[in-house]
């Protein structure tokens, strides 16, 4: 038997919004009595045009968003990580959040693990 103290979740969204913010693709949420580790996040552009991505964290905490990448390009027809070997930590409520500057050309792999913390 396997013992591990967390759970994992991927989760794949197309980015619809081209609007930041509370209007942006919601990619990931920590749900309620958890914090995550954000293992991947993949980004890949399905048109043959460059293309810019927005990424943003929402912080439950302070209800601000904060910007991870501002209008990135991203080849056409490419894909590339966001945090490459880095990790991300996001407690209950926390969210990433996508918009792009066309929508619906690109997309978001994200990857996490989750642990189980009832004082969140």
């Amino acid at each position: 038997m396997v013992d591990r103290n967390y759970t994992t979740d991927t989760e794949a969204k197309t980015i619809a919004s081209t609007s930041a913010g509370a209007s942006a693709t919601v990619v990931y949420t920590c749900p309620p009595n958890y914090d995550a580790t954000i293992d991947i996040l993949h980004l890949s552009n399905n048109n043959s045009a460059n293309k810019k991505i927005n990424i943003q964290f929402y912080h439950a905490d302070t209800t601000d968003y904060h910007h991870v990448l501002k209008a990135h390009s991203i080849a056409g027809n490419s894909a590339e990580n966001v945090f490459n070997s880095s990790h991300v930590h996001l407690h209950a409520g926390d969210k990433i959040v996508a918009y792009a500057e066309t929508a619906n050309t690109i997309e978001a792999l994200i990857s996490c693990k989750q642990f189980y913390n009832p004082a969140r």
